[in-house]
């Protein structure tokens, strides 16, 4: 590990742990497994509170902070700036095969991933990762707008839902049987140790087995390929499963360092404050009390209003507007 002092402890701050996995975003998870990969030290903050930041995973170590959104994501960035690099040393000669293997992964898996997640299921794994923790009034329209958004990036429109739909699991297929036919019955895609490739991969892989729904079929796909089952669960033991007890790298439930995010990054634990002694609330403390819970009860009615009417206009249930700011975790 270069380009940081070894005494400042690195820090991934992703979403929360679910569904039986350290992080149940699928673009949280492979940085997470890219960091177990390394043996590197590092705490884990979950953030509760901004599920449209598509800043979410980075990972920061003392002023040191790398991005999602920022060069060609997180692990890029680490890469770059000499943090940790799983890639260095690869021969040349295998280059152009790594290469070609992590953009199939990274391109039709990732969209085979986003389909299931967010268009072709009830919703209940997204609702899980990504919104539980908000009013449900709010996560409701973030939800919608961002199964509108992904619908876009993946070209999905009224008139071509079942098209897109086979070609999504057309392509997700031959890369699972491109994918099993590098791998044979290696430990790791490439030189018998992890890199990149594999911590991509077996994110994608444990997401797939345990988070996407019971009657999906991309694991159903998944599944045909027995040394990739194979490959996802034995390093799943290996490198998670085996050191989760500890608490510096584990799944940490609570946290108990602080650290604060960089460059406008937003973002709050798990974990809850100390109480502090109560006091006696003045009368115009009580007032006040009463009139703000008076003015979000008028917040919430007026956003189920919205919604219901724009649930009648819109048939497809999707938002009017379009902001292209609102678009997270689609690119690592």
């Amino acid at each position: 590990m270069g380009g940081v002092e070894e005494k400042e402890k690195l820090v991934l701050v992703t979403r929360k742990p679910c569904l039986g996995l350290p992080t149940g975003c699928p673009s949280c998870l492979p940085i997470y497994i890219y960091l177990k990969f390394a043996g590197a030290s590092f705490d884990v903050h979950f953030d509760l509170c901004n599920p449209d930041s598509d800043q979410i995973p980075y990972v920061e170590c003392g002023d040191y902070v790398a991005f999602n959104n920022e060069k060609g994501g997180v692990i890029e960035g680490i890469k770059k700036d000499g943090i940790i690099d799983l890639d260095l040393g690869l021969p040349s000669h295998l280059v152009p095969d790594w290469l070609s293997t992590k953009v199939v992964i990274s391109t039709w898996l990732a969209d085979a991933v986003l389909y299931e997640l967010w268009v072709s299921s009830d919703g209940a794994a997204a609702e899980m990762i990504y919104f539980s923790d908000l009013p449900f009034p709010i996560g409701k329209s973030l939800h919608l707008k961002q199964t509108k958004l992904v619908k876009e990036v993946l070209g999905i429109t009224r008139g071509n839902t079942e098209e897109k739909e086979t070609e999504i699991y057309r392509r997700a297929d031959v890369a699972y049987e491109a994918l099993s036919m590098r791998l044979g019955e290696q430990k790791f895609f490439f030189e018998n140790r992890p890199t990149s490739v594999d911590a991509i991969f077996l994110g994608h892989a444990l997401f797939v087995l345990q988070a996407s729904a019971d009657l999906s079929v991309l694991r159903s796909h998944f599944k045909k390929y027995d040394n990739l089952v194979r490959y996802a669960e034995n390093l799943k033991t290996e490198f998670l499963e085996a050191s989760s007890s500890s608490s510096v790298h584990g799944f940490p439930a609570d946290p108990s360092t602080s650290s604060k995010p960089r460059r406008g990054a937003s973002w709050r634990w798990s974990s809850k404050p100390k109480s502090k002694p109560k006091r006696e609330k003045t009368e115009e403390e009580k007032t006040f009390r009463r009139r703000a819970k008076y003015f979000l009860a008028a917040q919430a009615i007026s956003i189920l209003v919205f919604l219901s009417l724009l649930g009648g206009s819109r048939d497809d249930g999707e938002l009017i507007d379009d902001d292209p700011e609102l678009a997270f975790d689609l690119e690592e």
